[in-house]
């Protein structure tokens, strides 16, 4: 099988291990993946991010290819009970296909709306081992044990140290993708990297005879690429990911949720709402059939509907999503952006609210993103030297020792646009 990419150009599956993709694309829990966009309500922002979790699943797969490819060039000298055999392949693409599989309606954002509720890594496993889905179906007509060993690879758990990591790690599939996908969506050219030097780079770790290798990187070729790695998944999240506007609309539909809970347990009824939701706004739980019923669409179809409601907040919230209406945003700066002292902005801001009639804890937020620019504690990836030494990324790398322990934090107000002025003003700004 091979199908055209923007981002990876040709993307081939055309071995023996990789026929499980083609099998598996067909199935309704992967192609329900097509009605889920990979970035949320970010293309409220960027109006080209529209690209789905389904794109993203067959991209990580086919890097999972590419990865596999480059490890069986470097694991000749390993005993044979450590090498990646077919076997093992069909699992590292299986795994890195259906990764994501379990993600709700507006991707991550769906699960901050829900925080009470099980999150994507959970839901990816009732549909791997669940019987009745699709994907366990196709799987156990492979190997009964496949729906298992994929979701324990999901998790980061194998046997051979250095195809979990590829999964989950610093420098795993998904990351590889996502990133170079949602920097050519978003059109921020900040997110990309060199992919095929990173790859030509990889390496095993120090072997012994119980414990497969780690994944590791040359060290004499391959920092350039993780330096850019590294730097492209910060300016990701500081351009995009960590957005003024992305962030105030995902604040927005946290409130309709929040909104939608407390009628719920007041005793409302609110017909706009699939099933799913109100299972889990009620109980923080849901059945998976019902789960699988959820995507976008049923997502703006149910706020479409919440714009007709009695309740006065939540029609309103529902009426400015759905319109574009924003919420505005006001940056806490130095001492301002304090524990105490944002804190006491909002406490002002929320007095300013009350005043004009509007429910603080719907039009009033404090948002406070915080991203590591780089864990001189990971261990996923070591950096091979000369000799059979190895060291981490941090004690090789000028940038990266640098980049250590430091994080970007932003400290922000999400207000209702008729309370920002009024409350520039009240906090000095």
């Amino acid at each position: 099988m091979i199908l055209r990419d923007p981002v990876h150009g040709l993307v081939s599956f055309e071995s023996d291990e990789d026929a499980i993709v083609e099998a598996l694309l067909g199935a309704r829990e992967l192609q329900r993946l097509r009605h889920i966009r990979q970035l949320g309500l970010t293309s409220l922002v960027y109006p080209g991010a529209d690209h789905t979790r389904f794109a993203h699943a067959v991209g990580a797969a086919f890097v999972m290819t590419r990865f596999a490819s480059r490890l069986r060039q470097e694991h000749g000298a390993l005993p044979f009970w450590q090498r990646l055999t077919s076997e093992h392949a069909r699992e590292g693409v299986a795994a890195a296909l259906l990764h994501d599989i379990g993600h709700g309606p507006f991707s991550h954002l769906f699960e901050e709306a829900f925080p009470d509720g099980p999150r994507h890594e959970a839901w990816t496993e009732r549909i791997l081992l669940d019987p009745a889905t699709e994907v366990n179906q196709i799987l156990c007509r492979v190997d009964p044990t496949l729906p298992t060993r994929v979701s324990e690879l999901v998790h980061g758990r194998h046997r051979l140290t250095y195809l979990a990591r590829t999964v989950s790690g610093t420098f795993d599939v998904d990351r590889c993708d996502y990133l170079l996908r949602d920097a050519h969506f978003t059109g921020v050219s900040y997110g990309r990297f060199d992919l095929d030097w990173l790859i030509r780079s990889l390496r095993l770790g120090a072997a012994n005879e119980e414990a497969a290798p780690p994944l590791a990187i040359d060290g004499t070729r391959g920092m350039p690429a993780i330096e850019s790695f590294i730097l492209a998944r910060f300016f990701m999240f500081q351009q995009v990911y960590f957005h003024k506007a992305s962030r105030a609309s995902e604040w927005m539909l946290r409130s309709i949720m929040t909104r939608v809970r407390q009628l719920l347990l007041d005793g409302a009824r609110l017909p706009a709402l699939p099933r799913g939701i109100e299972d889990l706004a009620r109980r923080g739980d849901t059945s998976l059939d019902e789960y699988l019923k959820l995507d976008d669409a049923r997502m703006w179809t149910a706020l479409a509907g919440l714009c007709e409601v009695t309740d006065e907040p939540l029609r309103d919230l529902c009426q400015r999503l759905c319109q574009r209406r924003l919420f505005k945003t006001i940056e806490l700066y130095g001492p301002h952006g304090g524990k105490e002292a944002r804190e006491r902005a909002r406490e002002q801001v929320e007095d300013i609210a009350r005043e004009r009639g509007l429910a603080p804890e719907l039009y009033v937020g404090l948002d406070v993103t915080r991203l590591a620019a780089f864990d001189e504690r990971d261990t996923s990836l070591s950096v091979a030297l000369p000799g059979g030494k190895s060291e981490s990324p941090a004690h090789v790398s000028f940038l990266l020792r640098r980049l250590a322990g430091e994080s970007l934090e932003q400290v922000r107000l999400i207000v209702a646009p008729e309370l920002r002025e009024a409350a520039r003003e009240a906090l000095r700004l």
